[in-house]
């Protein structure tokens, strides 16, 4: 579970980098990450303060610190 949880940071991470600020959906939608999986792999990447969460409007924005 943990190597799937990863592997979803390093997809997000790097959806970030080069696509910078985005929301949890948009990303969600892109990348083809489930939405348990994407939840699991902001919550690593927040832990690891590799990512800041903003909320606009009813959407949270996120990017790279």
């Amino acid at each position: 579970m943990s190597k799937t949880i990863g592997e979803a940071a390093g997809k997000i991470w790097h959806y970030l980098d080069k696509n910078g600020p985005a929301s949890v959906s948009k990303v969600t939608s892109e990348t083809g990450i489930n939405k348990n999986d994407i939840q699991r792999a902001i919550g690593w990447l927040a832990k690891e303060d590799k990512l800041s969460i903003e909320m606009k409007g009813r959407a949270e924005t996120l990017s790279l610190k």
